[in-house]
């Protein structure tokens, strides 16, 4: 940044003072020669290049040897244990990183997903994945991840997932209880469970491997196909909340090409 403050302003000050030389000269000899001024101001230009020319090397001899290495998209995922939504011999998967108090996940989960249950993972075509990824802008997106795991020791993680995004502004403690109650949990145990460490290092885990992987904001999708060791290979990725169609083309051409039925519009 520095380099390019010197070279602006030697940029300006070099095509001040040509300015500024010729002017003189025009005031000075009124009946100067205009080719030998323009003469003049092409060689003010070209020692000017010169200077840009030396000022370019040195801002690459000043720049460090070794830049940042930008993370680059996973090619498969481990989904190896994963709690998921869908039939086990689904051959496609979404695998989604997102924040329950995020407002752009909360929209997609209310407009695009439901499409999507209906279409894909309740016909048994694809397998889908949540994984925690809560932002530090956002305060009460980790302790709704622990409540959503919590719940599910209860064998209730899918419906706390779903209350949780159905209505974020309700997501402190209280609210959380409530939704507990609400489910029919052992709240003693809800509140034990919530209460404690116990899935902060897990989401911990979710959140390193998210940004190791470059994912930069929530929601972000993986859609890929499941092989039969338990990975899934990533043919594509969305970040942000794209409409239906755009999951519709990319999962009917991943179903196409396991030798699955694609899905008809409806």
């Amino acid at each position: 940044m520095r380099v390019k403050m010197i070279l602006l302003l030697l940029c300006f000050g070099l095509s001040q003072f040509g300015y500024a030389q010729a002017q003189s000269q025009a005031k000075d000899q009124p009946q100067v020669d205009l080719a030998a001024l323009r003469t003049d101001v092409r060689a003010l230009q070209a020692e000017q290049q010169q200077i840009i020319s030396r000022l370019d090397e040195l801002k690459q001899l000043l720049q460090p040897s070794g830049q940042p290495v930008r993370p680059q998209p996973p090619s498969t995922l481990d989904i190896r244990g994963d709690n998921f939504r869908g039939d086990s011999g689904a051959r496609v998967a979404i695998i989604e990183y997102a924040d329950f108090e995020c407002p752009y996940c909360g929209e997609y989960e209310r407009t695009t997903f439901p499409q999507i249950l209906s279409e894909y993972i309740a016909t048994g075509k694809v397998k889908y994945f949540y994984r925690d990824l809560p932002l530090q802008m956002h305060a009460r997106a980790l302790p709704a991840a622990r409540a959503a795991r919590c719940a599910g020791e209860q064998g209730k993680y899918w419906e706390m997932h779903d209350s949780l995004l159905a209505k974020q502004n309700a997501l402190s403690a209280p609210a959380l209880l409530d939704r507990a109650q609400t489910l029919g949990l052992d709240t003693a145990k809800f509140t034990e469970c919530q209460s404690s460490d116990k899935y902060t290092a897990d989401i911990q885990k979710s959140i390193s491997e998210a940004r190791g992987m470059g994912i930069e904001g929530t929601p972000t999708f993986f859609l890929g196909v499941v092989e039969p060791g338990g990975d899934v290979t990533i043919e594509k990725r969305f970040q942000g909340a794209p409409p239906f169609d755009v999951f519709k083309s990319s999962l009917d051409a991943l179903l196409a090409s396991n030798g699955q039925e694609a899905v008809s519009t409806h």
